[in-house]
């Protein structure tokens, strides 16, 4: 126990940026994901996710920052469609680039989802980051990306690693997707079994943990036993691996080493075993939870499965009251990891 309790303590000291965080994040993820305050669902090449484009660029202009808009184009659909990344640029002692990505876009709309966790988690978390790295003097220079449609094949990400310029330089790649919500806060590296990765300019692909095992060290620095950690193996998944299914992967393919940080559970056995699309044992996200073999009671006759991702539960205003301050610490945890990463990246890399 006293262990616990001076490492604990040694956490809150490490912690040398004011809560704001916290309280701003969460007002950018209300407003990003409530209709009725702000935007609310942003389908890749809607208008609503062209208007969450303008509005984290001009977040980031409030802040002092020159926001880029990178527009591409991508089907879905049979439709040809435009969507948009959204970038600024913290220029440190160092040429060499550190990127931070985290996708604005939303997929279970006819569902009722409001893409609260999958993904304004990980936006406003870059919006936070940005915030409290103002003035700072950092290592390495930074680049923060909010991409647009991930969620139909990581239309934003792959447009990106295209231009060779714009990645240029880069020694690793922090992916933020659906990083609240889930009962256990993980940090992912490639997997490694190359993804696929036919649309890379150039294939190198790079499974080093060696981003993995920095953010690691720093979350284990401030949140000791509360730390982010890695998931355990499981069929298909080596420990601490994650498949190609967000906005990292693009970027392993071309060989830059990446991180993911994830709220879910990979102990939970779910539809489709351990594999951590179930993210939640909370009673009200399934039809029937059996505590005992930690899923379904009954496999066949299961709705809901724990999943909070492109469902009816991901809105605040279905999380809040059946998860409470949980959503804005976990939040804030993966800020504060990401600040001091960033301000002390060279000691870790």
């Amino acid at each position: 126990m006293k262990a616990t309790i001076t490492l604990t303590l040694m956490g809150s000291m490490l912690l040398s940026h004011p809560t704001f965080a916290n309280d701003y994040a969460w007002e950018q993820l209300t407003i990003m994901t409530d209709p009725a305050k702000g935007i609310g669902a942003r389908k890749a090449g809607s208008v609503e996710e062209k208007k969450t484009a303008e509005w984290i660029a001009a977040e980031w202009t409030k802040q002092g920052y020159q926001p880029e808009m990178l527009t591409f184009d991508f089907e879905l659909d049979k439709q040809k469609l435009q969507s948009q990344n959204v970038q600024i640029t913290i220029q440190g002692e160092s040429d060499k680039v550190l990127l931070i990505g985290a996708h604005y876009d939303t997929k279970g709309e006819d569902k009722g989802s409001l893409g609260a966790t999958d993904n304004g988690s990980g936006v406003v978390a870059l919006l936070a980051v940005s915030k409290a790295l103002e003035g700072k003097t950092l290592p390495y220079t930074l680049k923060l990306v909010a991409f647009g449609a991930e969620e139909y094949g990581l239309n934003g990400s792959k447009a990106y690693i295209q231009d060779k310029s714009a990645t240029a330089n880069l020694i690793g790649m922090i992916n933020l997707d659906t990083i609240i919500g889930g009962d256990i806060l993980y940090v992912h590296s490639a997997h490694s079994e190359p993804y696929k990765c036919d649309y890379a300019p150039e294939i190198n692909y790079n499974a080093s943990t060696k981003v993995r095992s920095a953010l690691k060290a720093v979350s284990d620095k401030l949140y000791g036993e509360n730390a982010h950690i890695l998931h355990p193996t499981v069929k298909g998944y080596p420990e601490g691996e994650t498949g190609g299914w967000s906005d990292h992967a693009p970027f392993a393919c071309i060989g830059v080493p990446i991180a993911q940080f994830e709220a879910t559970n990979f102990m939970i056995n779910g539809e489709n075993g351990n594999d951590g699309y179930s993210q939640t044992t909370h009673k009200d996200l399934w039809t029937c939870f059996d505590s005992k073999t930690i899923g379904a009671c009954d496999s066949e006759k299961e709705q809901d499965w724990g999943k909070i991702w492109h469902t009816r539960f991901d809105r605040l205003d279905e999380l809040t009251p059946r998860f409470g301050d949980k959503l804005k610490k976990q939040l804030d945890q993966n800020i504060q990891v990401l600040i001091s990463f960033a301000e002390q990246a060279n000691n870790w890399m």
